[in-house]
């Protein structure tokens, strides 16, 4: 069977008003590991169409809140999340987002960045590597101790560096390929549970 854009989980998005099927890749990682808690303040890098930011809204409740930067645009409200449209690894927009909602440090850093593929797998692997790796920039300096992060990676060389550097960072790593990741997909998941 091919490639379908409106597959099973593309209907169930829909069916559940969350903006993309992506939302259930962040389902899985929580039922997983028990990542999103009440009151929880996360930072969501590249947070467009915004389901993510859904999902974690409805976990997190109204003493928690989200904090969504991308590139693009976001079309959604949500009473305990602010959407920014703009640079995701520009620290003073980080900062001043955070301060305007008197947050010091995220309990989680999420990232479900991937790069504009190009078709060619290698570029896009080293651009996806990029990505995590300015990602993992950002929960370091934002992430407070005992805090969660979250980061798509494209399988690649670079995987077992990547995981060097983030192991020693955090309790515990994990690698987890969600369900709803299309089989032709080369994306995995990289948990890095309470930062140490």
């Amino acid at each position: 069977m091919g490639y379908n854009p409106k597959d099973f989980y593309f209907r169930k998005a829909k069916e559940q008003n969350f903006a993309a099927r992506s939302v259930f890749k962040l389902e899985e990682i929580d039922d997983r590991f028990h990542v999103l808690k009440p009151g929880n303040k996360i930072l969501d890098l590249g947070c467009a169409p915004g389901s993510w930011t859904q999902y974690a809204s409805q976990k997190i409740g109204p003493k928690g809140f989200c904090i969504g930067i991308d590139l693009a645009k976001v079309n959604l409200a949500l009473t305990n999340a602010r959407f920014e449209q703009g640079d995701a690894f520009d620290e003073p927009t980080v900062a001043r987002l955070a301060a305007e909602h008197s947050i010091e440090l995220f309990d989680i850093v999420m990232s479900d960045m991937a790069p504009k593929t190009s078709g060619i797998r290698v570029q896009d692997q080293q651009r996806s590597f990029e990505l995590c790796s300015r990602a993992l920039d950002v929960a370091k300096a934002r992430l407070r101790k005992g805090g969660h992060f979250i980061v798509k990676f494209f399988m690649s060389d670079e995987f077992d560096g990547y995981l060097k550097t983030l192991r020693p960072l955090f309790e515990k790593t994990e690698i987890i390929r969600p369900k709803s990741t299309r089989k032709a997909s080369y994306e995995i998941f990289i948990v890095g549970l309470k930062k140490l």
